[in-house]
């Protein structure tokens, strides 16, 4: 029977921390969230490794490291309003709840949904939502927000997105061209949005992000 609070420390000392992972509240989160019960039953032994865990058909738990890197990224302070989209059976929704001073959270899965509520609920998270709906449209009755937090690969960045920040909020995704990926981080300043890249990364695509397809004649 594997030590699943070993497995979390190791997880965070052994694949977190060599990452250039050093902000302090992000540690902690990592350390508190008991990654083993956003997973299923017969996937809890393998919650901590190295690896995406597949949380539903089509719908995986990122790897450590690069959950870890992109919430880094996103610079996430205590007095921030976060919007949490695809957080599936809601991991990244207590992680972000233990640095933010609220989370959203938009699944479009309504089962996965229900699980990440009673999820939150077992461990008495008391500042945030989960709702079920549509994630490319996010939550605009609830912004705008300083933070916009996005759970996989994207082809593109919905604008409708990039409109819910506030002025010098940030949006973090995995932006997939097809062949490679990266984690880009989209600030709103008073002119626009600027994009960055942060770092190369993979995950598993999101439904309803896709890129309009264009016909050739």
């Amino acid at each position: 029977m594997i030590d699943l609070a070993a497995a979390r420390t190791a997880m965070v000392d052994c694949q977190v921390r060599p990452s250039d992972v050093t902000r302090y509240a992000l540690i902690e989160a990592m350390l508190w969230a008991p990654r083993e019960q956003f997973v299923p039953r017969s996937s809890r032994e393998i919650a901590y490794a190295e690896a995406e865990v597949e949380i539903a058909e089509g719908r995986w738990l990122m790897m450590p490291r690069t959950f870890a890197k992109m919430v880094e990224a996103a610079d996430i302070g205590p007095n921030d309003l976060v919007l949490d989209l695809c957080p599936g059976t809601g991991y990244s929704t207590a992680v972000i709840s233990r640095m933010a001073e609220a989370v959203v959270a938009v699944e479009p899965d309504e089962a996965l949904a229900k699980q990440a509520e009673t999820a939150l609920e077992a461990l008495e998270v008391d500042n945030a939502v989960v709702t079920a709906g549509d994630a490319a449209a996010g939550d605009p009755a609830h912004g705008p927000y300083d933070v916009i937090f996005v759970n996989g690969a994207v082809e593109q960045v919905p604008t409708a997105l990039t409109d819910q920040l506030k002025q010098g909020g940030r949006l973090v995704a995995i932006v997939h061209d097809g062949v490679t990926g990266q984690c880009r981080r989209m600030i709103r300043t008073g002119t626009g949005v600027s994009d960055r890249a942060m770092f190369d990364a993979t995950a598993h695509l999101l439904d309803g992000f896709s890129c309009a397809k264009e016909f050739m004649f």
